[in-house]
C-alpha cells in the first residue's frame, strides 16, 4: 500500500473509478456538490481514471476549475486496467479516515455522505458498511427480475440496520461500499487476486475479495438503511447475451471466494459442497423451470449462475496453472 493509515487528514473521501464515464460523471459529481450537512466534516472527492479514451480528464478539468467549495476534487490516472487496481490507488491517494466507492452511474441522495459519516463515527467495529442502492431503469427490466436483482448491486434490504453474512457470501457489492481506511489498509492485499471485468474477461468476484479479507481481520461488515443511491440501469443491462453473462462471471468466482477464509483442512469440503451443492441446484431448477427455461431471462440467468459456479474449481485450477506457468 503506497499511503498508511497515518496519512489520514480528512474526515472522508470520495472515490469515484471511472472508465470512459464522460457522460455520465455529471450526474454523479452534480449531485456530490450537493451534498447537505457536512459543516462539520472534512472530505474530498477523487477521480480515479482506469484508462479512459474519451474526454473525462477534461471534465474533471472543467469542474476543478469552476467548483468554489471548501473540499478538493482530484483526479488520478490509474493504468492497471481493472476495478480492483482503480480502488487499491483510491484508497492510496485517499486522506480521509473512511472511504466511499461510488461507481460513475451511481447518484447518492444528498444526505448520503452525511449518513455514511454518521454510522461509521457510531459503529467502530465496522469495516466497511453499504446502503441502500435502487435502480433507476432506462427500459423496464424483465420478468421476476427481483429475483436476480442483486447480481446488478441492486440492494433494499428495508429499515433494520444489520450484520452481513461473509461466510455464506452474503456481502453487499463495491457500489456505494464505505470502508474504514485502517480497515482495508491492514486487511487487504496490495495484489487482488480477481481482477474484475475485462475485455474478454468478465469474471466477478472482485467487490467480495476484499470484504473477505477484512472480515477475515475481525471487523464487521455492517447494513446502512440511512444510505440511498439510485444506480442507473442502462437498457443494454437486460440483453440477453449481458445478463448470462453476468451470471457466468459471477459463478466462476465463488469457489475461489470460499477459499480466502477457509482453513487447510476445510478446502477439500468446500470442493465437494461447491461441485455437489450446485450439481443438485442445476438439476432441481432444471426439473422444476425445463418448459420454461428457453423463453425466460430470469430462469435462464439462475441456471447460468449454478452451472458456474459448480465449474467454478475448475476455473480456479486453471488460474492455479496459468499463474504456476507465468511465475517459471
Amino acid at each position: 500500500m503506497e499511503k498508511s493509515i497515518k496519512d489520514i487528514s480528512l474526515d472522508f473521501t470520495v472515490a469515484i473509478p471511472t472508465y470512459n464515464g464522460l457522460e455520465r460523471l455529471p450526474k454523479v459529481l452534480d449531485q456530490l456538490l450537493m451534498q447537505t450537512g457536512l459543516e462539520q466534516i472534512t472530505w474530498e472527492i477523487i477521480i480515479i481514471d482506469n484508462n479512459s479514451s474519451d474526454k473525462t480528464f477534461e471534465l474533471i478539468r472543467t469542474y476543478q476549475a469552476s467548483h468554489n467549495t471548501d473540499f478538493q476534487i482530484k483526479y488520478f490516472l490509474e493504468k492497471k486496467q481493472g476495478i480492483p487496481f482503480a480502488r487499491h490507488r483510491a484508497v492510496s491517494e485517499a486522506s480521509g479516515e473512511f472511504i466511499a466507492f461510488i461507481d460513475d452511474d451511481n447518484v447518492p441522495a444528498t444526505d448520503w455522505v452525511t449518513a455514511a459519516y454518521n454510522f461509521g463515527k457510531e459503529h467502530p467495529e465496522a469495516g466497511a458498511w453499504s446502503g441502500q442502492i435502487h435502480g433507476e431503469y432506462e427500459v423496464k427490466p424483465p420478468q421476476d427480475f427481483k429475483k436476480i436483482q442483486s447480481f446488478l448491486a441492486i440492494r433494499e434490504y428495508g429499515s433494520p440496520t444489520h450484520l452481513f453474512d461473509p461466510d455464506n457470501l452474503r456481502l453487499p457489492p463495491g457500489a456505494g461500499l464505505v470502508v474504514r481506511k485502517q480497515a482495508w489498509c491492514e486487511s487487504v492485499p496490495a495484489k487482488p487476486n480477481l481482477r474484475g471485468k475485462l475485455p474478454g474477461l468478465f469474471v466477478q468476484g472482485d467487490d467480495y475479495e476484499a470484504l473477505l479479507y477484512i472480515h477475515k481481520a475481525g471487523w464487521k461488515i455492517l447494513y446502512n438503511p440511512a444510505m440511498h443511491i439510485n444506480h442507473q440501469i442502462p437498457h443494454w443491462r437486460f440483453e440477453r447475451d449481458y445478463l448470462l453473462t453476468l451470471a457466468r462471471g459471477c459463478g466462476l468466482c465463488v469457489f475461489q471466494l470460499r477459499l480466502i477464509n477457509a482453513k487447510y483442512w476445510e478446502k477439500p469440503i468446500i470442493l465437494i459442497k461447491t461441485l455437489l451443492g450446485n450439481l443438485r441446484r442445476v438439476l432441481q431448477h432444471f426439473m422444476k423451470n425445463k418448459n420454461y427455461l428457453s423463453n425466460d431471462i430470469t430462469l435462464r440467468f439462475e441456471m447460468q449462475f449454478y452451472l458456474a459456479s459448480m465449474m467454478s474449481p475448475f476455473y480456479c485450477l486453471k488460474c492455479w496453472i496459468n499463474s504456476f506457468y507465468l511465475k517459471n
